[in-house]
């Protein structure tokens, strides 16, 4: 059950993929924040979640958060942890320092928020939906807002909240019921129900600041006519200091199939007369404003994936050295041996570690893109950046959420009949990882976004700009000439034309035949995802062949990077290998889909 962070794969992403050195040189206010600091923070926080967080992981699914008479009680273990996590000042990683953070950039903060979710989903899902409360006041918030709120958020003192779900609005926010009457003070009172709030009620912080979708009387039909509000746990007097209860209840929690040791509440907004709530921006602009917040929150749930990912391997691995049974197929031996030497375990195996690498590279390159974005003074390298990343979010949350679903399935099956016994811990990391792939959007609303905002509305412009890049790469692989290069460059090449022949297919039909696409919308996105995590396992393999090459006497030695040429080598040939057949039923498998007469089912 025990947990080691992954460090030195996550540095080698930060030093060769996400040139992390070349962004301190580059970003002014990143010019302290180079290798050695990363190596320094990456260590710290492995301490943290090796030795804090990932014990409590197993009994935090025993034994989850509970509630009774409104009070939600963290699951064992938890509110001593997060208080060292606050102590340590992990919450304000990558937020200002004008707020008490520690300015680190993404690049940084996603490797760390890996560690903390392969450690505990369920614990590190509270940091992250603050992440995504601070995101939105910084970017929407007024100057009062601000300073009243987030010191406190960014010290992890006070936790935040998102509420937008309600009964009768799941994805469809045009549905949005709740309502904000305004008080003439400048606030609101506030009266509705949402669901699913993730931690929406605990015992770990003093406060707790929902950010909460509402419709002010008036106000537009549709999303159009949604704003959003800081509502309160406590009120906050104007000297800092905490008055009364607001008038916020969580009527219950959830009984759900994982994560289970986060409380998944339903809140009840306004039955004493109303919630005070204050105005995040403009009125009827609060969709666009809570945009900020899951944008954030579809990237940190991609990083999820990985991390539960990485947790199913590394607890898969540790049962298959030990688990002795059947003699090699070889006949090398004719004593049963460690099942970790038959095939299709190594397979099984490899299947999980180069899925994780693959998104992992994909995921930090992306967030070093969004570091450049932010802070590049160079406005025509940072508005690169911005289109680069936005149309990578999509695929990290998809792609990586989705792929764990087959990792940690791999998991349960690398243990055999023990996967399915609870007591083995296999199971949970299955279990935990199906919610991936539906909050923050599901696979389907992922796969709409890439295919409406990010490759048709610019006509397939950035799509193709990456299938450049991606073509840059295969020039260095041909020029490597090494087999595992040659076999490299044969799927890649493959893939990156697969993937072209579908930009131009969604590009010249989503207006003329919008089913006929939609239907392998959801392909596409796993298609683009398979691509794009291919593309850094090829740029690492380029990389571990030229430190071979030069001695491999560095931080990582030449075991790293032969085993990242192999993982390399085996991702080309198994995973990125699939893109041309999902290729082909995007471009022409979605008849039969759309001829299915829906009665018929």
């Amino acid at each position: 059950m025990s947990f080691t962070a992954p460090v030195q794969d996550m540095l080698f992403d930060m030093q060769y993929l996400a040139n992390l050195d070349k962004l301190a040189q580059d970003v002014p206010a990143y010019a302290d924040a180079g290798m050695e600091t990363a190596q320094a923070v990456l260590q710290e926080a492995a301490n943290l979640v090796q030795d804090v967080i990932a014990p409590i992981n197993f009994q935090g699914d025993k034994n989850p958060s509970t509630w009774k008479d409104g009070v939600v009680t963290a699951a064992l273990g938890f509110k001593e942890a997060y208080k060292q996590y606050v102590e340590g000042g992990w919450q304000g990683l990558q937020h200002p320092g004008q707020y008490g953070g520690q300015d680190l950039p993404k690049t940084i903060g996603a490797a760390v928020g890996e560690m903390c979710n392969a450690a505990n989903i369920s614990f590190a899902l509270c940091p992250m939906l603050t992440d995504g409360a601070i995101e939105a006041l910084l970017t929407a918030g007024s100057d009062e807002l601000k300073a009243k709120y987030l010191p406190k958020l960014v010290s992890g003192e006070w936790t935040g909240t998102m509420n937008l779900t309600e009964p009768q609005a799941g994805s469809d926010l045009a549905a949005v019921r709740s309502r904000a009457e305004p008080v003439g003070d400048g606030s609101y009172k506030i009266f509705g129900t949402k669901i699913f709030i993730t931690w929406g009620e605990h015992d770990m912080a003093d406060n707790i600041i929902h950010l909460v979708l509402a419709r002010v009387a008036g106000a537009p039909e549709g999303v159009k006519g949604i704003s959003l509000f800081v509502v309160p746990k406590v009120m906050v007097n104007d000297d800092g200091s905490l008055g009364a209860r607001n008038d916020v209840q969580c009527v219950s929690i959830e009984h759900k199939l994982g994560i289970k040791g986060s409380a998944t509440c339903v809140l009840q907004f306004g039955d004493n007369g109303g919630a005070t709530g204050y105005l995040v921006g403009e009125e009827n602009r609060g969709l666009e404003y809570m945009f900020i917040m899951m944008n954030a929150a579809r990237y940190a749930v991609g990083v999820q994936g990985i991390a539960v990912t990485e947790r199913a391997y590394q607890h898969a691995v540790n049962y298959a050295r030990e688990r002795v049974q059947s003699r090699p197929v070889d006949g090398s031996v004719k004593a049963p041996v460690a099942i970790i030497n038959h095939p299709d375990i190594k397979r099984m195996l490899l299947t999980m570690r180069a899925t994780a690498e693959g998104t992992r590279a994909m995921a930090i390159y992306a967030a070093s893109l969004y570091d450049v974005e932010h802070n590049h003074p160079d406005a025509t390298i940072a508005a690169d950046s911005q289109a680069l990343y936005e149309f990578m979010v999509p695929l990290i949350k998809g792609y990586s959420t989705e792929t764990s679903l087959e990792t940690t399935s791999l998991g349960v099956q690398v243990h055999g009949g023990m996967g399915f016994i609870e007591e083995t811990g296999a199971a949970q990391y299955y279990r935990d990882a199906k919610i991936l792939t539906i909050y923050e959007g599901t696979t389907a609303i992922q796969a709409n976004d890439l295919v409406g905002r990010k490759t048709v509305r610019d006509g397939g412009a950035v799509a193709r700009k990456i299938a450049g890049m991606i073509e840059q790469t295969e020039a260095e692989l041909a020029q490597s000439g090494s087999e595992e290069a040659k076999a490299m460059l044969e799927s890649l090449t493959a893939a990156r034309k697969s993937f072209l022949e579908v930009v131009d297919f969604v590009v010249a039909n989503t207006k003329a035949d919008p089913n006929a696409v939609f239907a392998g919308s959801v392909p596409y996105l796993m298609l683009a995802g398979n691509l794009v995590s291919g593309w850094q396992m090829a740029r690492s393999l380029l990389v571990s062949e030229q430190k071979l090459a030069e001695g491999g006497n560095d931080d990582y030695g030449p075991a790293f990077y032969q085993n990242k040429i192999q993982t390399a080598r085996f991702y080309a040939d198994q995973i990125l290998s699939r893109v041309p057949g999902i290729g082909y039923s995007i471009v022409k498998g979605h008849g039969a889909t759309n001829a299915f007469n829906v009665d018929a089912f």
